[in-house]
């Protein structure tokens, strides 16, 4: 059972629910942090983070794996052991780390091992990439807190980050500038528009 199937305890909304405060939406630091995800195909992973208020950037690319350099190709194939993932750059004045672990549980199904979908391959594992302790202290607490609201049990890994490689620029803001294709008509715009309507993500598009 997910998130979006039933309440959530009252303790864990401010985990689970993106509650951004206005007045610090509205100025920020300037500083900025960085958050890796991997959550299935990266077009969905994007497009759901880049309507998060507080989040700068999203970059989609590729990680966890052995090959230098790969490319879409060879990440599709599955010999890379890279995960399709998500470089999110955001201003923790605004979004706290903690925040948007909470929407990375609550918008892909984390029981399904290598699989989100008909998208299947380890590259489509769940996964976050930590860059330092407290970000892997804050994911362990995460998961723990998710695996409540999950009849399954959670395989999300917990990995450190590694070299994070850019994906190609046809796969960046994939879903800002191919609105009508067949992947972001039945499978993005519905999952964003779900979460839109749990206001866990704002209305538009906050990401530059």
């Amino acid at each position: 059972m997910s998130l979006t199937s039933r309440l959530l305890p009252a303790a864990l909304a401010a985990l689970f629910l993106m509650t951004t405060n206005p007045t610090s939406a509205a100025g920020g630091t300037g500083q900025t942090e960085t958050a890796v995800f991997a959550s299935g195909c990266f077009w969905c992973t994007e497009a759901v983070f880049e309507h998060v208020p507080g989040v700068k950037r999203v970059v989609s690319g590729y990680t966890g794996g052995h090959v230098a350099n790969p490319t879409y190709q060879q990440v599709c194939a599955g010999t890379t052991g890279h995960a399709e993932a998500t470089r999110i750059e955001f201003d923790p004045a605004v979004v706290s780390y903690e925040q948007l672990l909470g929407l990375f549980f609550d918008s892909h199904d984390p029981t399904t091992l290598n699989r989100q979908g008909a998208d299947e391959g380890t590259q489509y594992r769940s996964a976050i990439f930590y860059a330092n302790e407290a970000q892997q202290r804050a994911a362990a607490r995460a998961k723990i807190a998710a695996q409540a609201q999950w009849d399954d049990p959670i395989v999300t890994e917990i990995t450190p980050l590694g070299k994070f490689y850019d994906a190609e620029a046809s796969h960046q803001d994939y879903f800002k500038n191919n609105p009508n294709a067949r992947y972001c008509t039945f499978v993005i715009k519905p999952k964003v528009k779900k979460l839109q309507q749990k206001g866990a993500i704002a209305p538009e598009r906050t990401a530059n």
